[in-house]
């Protein structure tokens, strides 16, 4: 797949085998880059009053947003990668890691979360967020925690038993 420069594109994670989840009928994330900018709006579609969203925090960086319901952007570079977590309490996080897992460290681009909106039927999340130079990949995922304690993995590919969005073959789009 390619994400391609002035024009939105729109993909459909899927949830991993192993976490089905049976709240959200489809998850769509819409996306458009601009230069060194990436907007994002992930849609969740099904039953959103079952889905537990995190309340308004304010914006700003905060570790742990993957705990709870969370969507994220993954993008690659020929020096690793950059994981951007994005809240719907309007807080995200973005990491800088050397491979997969390794060499963790808070990165200096950062991401901004636009605000939710929503109706009967689906809950939506806007962000945007700074590309790392040299961003070649993207990956996109999904954590969506229920009512009921359950959690389900959201992702454009699931290349591994266990739900992994950093594993390298997460990368499925082209960013020109």
């Amino acid at each position: 797949m390619e994400a391609r420069t002035g024009r939105a594109l729109m993909v459909n994670l899927k949830p991993h085998p192993g976490t089905p989840s049976p709240w959200i009928d489809e998850l769509e994330v819409e996306f458009e880059r601009d230069g060194l900018l990436l907007w994002l709006r992930f849609t969740a579609v099904g039953d959103p009053s079952a889905i537990v969203w995190p309340g308004e925090a304010g914006q700003g960086r905060a570790d742990d947003l993957w705990r709870h319901t969370c969507f994220e952007a993954f993008t690659a570079t020929d020096e690793g990668y950059v994981e951007f977590n994005l809240s719907p309490s309007g807080q995200w996080a973005s990491y800088r890691f050397d491979g997969p897992r390794a060499g963790m460290r808070m990165a200096d681009e950062v991401a901004t979360v636009l605000g939710m909106d929503g109706a009967f039927d689906q809950m939506a999340l806007e962000a945007r967020i700074e590309l790392p130079l040299g961003a070649t990949r993207l990956a996109l995922s999904a954590v969506i925690e229920d009512v009921d304690g359950a959690i389900s993995y959201w992702a454009l590919a699931h290349p591994s038993a266990k739900p992994d969005f950093h594993h390298p073959d997460s990368f499925v789009l082209d960013l020109p």
